[in-house]
């Protein structure tokens, strides 16, 4: 990936060669990457490829063999439990599952969030689940226990407690898995909005094109634990890679879907 304009956003994630092996198998080797404020960053590999892996020693809950991952400019990997618990606070985790409590409704589970990492009165937390349910298109479901959710539904509900708190970052692991082709394009016009209207920064590990394709400013592709592309999405249909080019067959890419998501966006948001 070329380097960023040092006049630009500034750097929340910076990944510098990290690896990590379980026993013979290297997953990650000499992985580095980084991502501005604001940006979309996507990593796409087959299942296996060690995305889920990379994505977890970015957040903190697993430790590189090799190499160091910071936030803005503080180690995430040689960080203690204060100071990470800490740093994890600007960082919002969409699991593949929803990670929601059962026993929970809806706007108990966003409130519990809140609880535990802020100061906010009842009355502030009341209003932050109401706004971020919204946002999520899930304002009626305040007083839903999940089991009553659809699937794109517990993901959206998901997604609405990972931006709760108001994070810099939010890390999606495999966002449209298990989904319809119609909820998962749903899902990923929702990250695209996000993005727009509250300006995070997001990590999406997947292996769906069609999502990437219409929701990143770039990407990397992994294969066997190695980084074989590094760069602007647009130039994944150019690589001239054996292996990306059976990956990139595999499915139809759509980049001007993405640009239409943004006008409607401002649109809706200036309305």
């Amino acid at each position: 990936m070329p380097e960023k304009d040092s006049t630009s956003s500034k750097k929340l994630i910076e990944v510098n060669n990290v690896s990590k092996a379980f026993g013979e198998n290297h997953v990650l080797q000499g992985i580095s990457l980084s991502i501005s404020e604001g940006e979309t960053l996507t990593v796409l590999g087959k299942s296996g490829a060690g995305k889920s892996v990379l994505l977890k020693i970015i957040v903190g809950l697993m430790e590189p063999d090799e190499g160091e991952v910071f936030y803005e400019g503080a180690s995430i990997t040689r960080a203690k439990e204060k100071e990470l618990n800490t740093i994890r606070t600007n960082m919002g985790f969409l699991f593949q599952g929803g990670a929601l409590f059962d026993s929970m409704t809806v706007g108990e589970n966003l409130n519990k969030i809140l609880e535990a990492h802020t100061d906010l009165s009842f009355e502030e937390r009341e209003q932050r689940i109401r706004h971020s349910l919204q946002l999520v298109s899930l304002g009626d479901k305040l007083d839903e226990m999940p089991s009553s959710l659809s699937g794109g539904q517990k993901k959206r509900a998901g997604l609405a407690r990972s931006i709760v708190l108001q994070p810099k970052l939010i890390l999606y692991d495999e966002p449209t898995t298990g989904l319809d082709p119609i909820t998962a394009s749903s899902i990923a016009e929702l990250i695209l909005t996000l993005q727009t209207e509250l300006k995070v920064a997001s990590i999406v590990v997947t292996h769906d094109l069609p999502t990437a394709f219409t929701i990143s400013d770039d990407a990397i592709v992994l294969d066997g634990g190695v980084k074989i592309y590094d760069g602007p999405v647009e130039g994944l249909s150019n690589s001239h890679h054996d292996h990306l080019d059976e990956f990139l067959n595999a499915a139809k890419l759509d980049r001007s879907r993405r640009e239409k998501i943004i006008q409607k966006a401002k649109k809706e948001k200036i309305e």
